[in-house]
């Protein structure tokens, strides 16, 4: 059963990372017609798009089947937070990772070795230029923690669950756009492994791989003592809806 639905986040991952590589080549890239040379301004119109995207997969059927979760620091959080089986983690993560190498290979291959250019690194999220790797690692780290805050509210919380879908989306449209120029704006291990690997361009891996993972773990803390008395999740599905059997 896991690996079933593993299955499924790991092709809602590879949807979501080809678009997030898309935007990126047509937006960042000079020869491109609809190229934005502010990076702040491009980052925010990637960020939207990125959102809207990540909302219509959480709704879509195939999302709420699964989860959506489209990051293993999710995961790793909802299992934190006793929402999600220990079991599936693995899985999960596996599948995540995979389909965010597949989806990135997709659209080197539609896209041309214009992805490898040292401006966009096959979509790579990429830090200020001068920025320590600490600096990184804890803008990573509390961006996804907040994430995870954000979800362990709203699953406790059954009466505002609606609205969850949107509010995620919105949180990582959020993160792209205004942590993008500081940190790279990834908070998502698979986010970043395929561009990495795909481009060739491995710099602070590492960082982008532990980060989320460690603010996982940080947001389910933070979740358990500022909410200590609600019954753990009912769901792990960020469209809110009961966890599929």
């Amino acid at each position: 059963m896991p690996w079933r639905h593993a299955a499924v986040e790991g092709v809602l991952t590879a949807v979501l990372m080809f678009v997030v590589v898309t935007v990126t080549r047509w937006l960042l890239d000079p020869a491109s017609p609809v190229y934005v040379a502010d990076l702040r301004l491009a980052l925010a119109v990637i960020g939207g798009l990125v959102a809207l995207v990540l909302l219509g997969l959480i709704l879509s059927p195939p999302g709420r089947r699964s989860g959506a979760h489209l990051n293993p620091a999710v995961s790793v959080a909802l299992w934190l937070m006793r929402a999600f089986p220990g079991r599936a983690v693995l899985p999960y993560a596996v599948a995540q990772l995979l389909g965010a190498l597949a989806g990135t290979a997709l659209a080197r291959l539609v896209w041309g070795p214009v992805l490898d250019a040292a401006a966009l690194s096959g979509g790579l999220a990429q830090p200020a230029p001068g920025l320590p790797v600490p600096a990184i690692f804890a803008i990573e780290a509390l961006s996804f923690a907040a994430v995870a805050l954000l979800v362990g509210f709203f699953l406790v919380h059954p009466e505002y669950v609606r609205p969850m879908p949107y509010a995620v989306a919105a949180a990582v449209g959020l993160i792209i756009a205004l942590l993008g120029p500081i940190s790279g704006g990834a908070a998502n291990p698979a986010r970043q492994l395929g561009p990495a690997l795909v481009s060739g361009n491995t710099a602070n891996l590492w960082a982008y791989l532990t980060a989320p993972l460690l603010g996982a773990a940080l947001g389910a803390l933070a979740h358990r003592y500022l909410i200590p008395h609600c019954a753990p999740p009912r769901t792990h599905c960020l469209s809110g809806r009961p966890a599929p059997s």
